[in-house]
């Protein structure tokens, strides 16, 4: 399901951890998508600060889907679906 929100996102993704740690600071994100099998030193932030600001929290179980969800060769911890 939430592969689909990725792909479908009409608004914009923002993939990676720093760059959607940056987007939620900015208040320009409407929800996040965390992999599961992502490393949570990696993940950690993104989860607080998602928290603290209300904004929704998504999983998946697998980076490499999640990057291709997001149509990148590689896999992708986290992606932030903008506002």
């Amino acid at each position: 399901m939430s592969y689909d929100k990725v792909t479908q996102a009409k608004n914009g993704i923002v993939i990676g951890t720093k760059q959607a740690l940056k987007a939620l600071r900015e208040n320009r994100i409407h929800e996040i998508v965390i992999a599961e099998d992502a490393d949570s030193r990696v993940t950690n932030k993104v989860l607080a600060l998602a928290e603290e600001l209300h904004v929704p929290v998504y999983t998946v179980d697998s980076m490499k889907k999640l990057g291709q969800a997001c149509g990148i060769d590689v896999g992708a911890a986290a992606v932030a679906i903008k506002k």
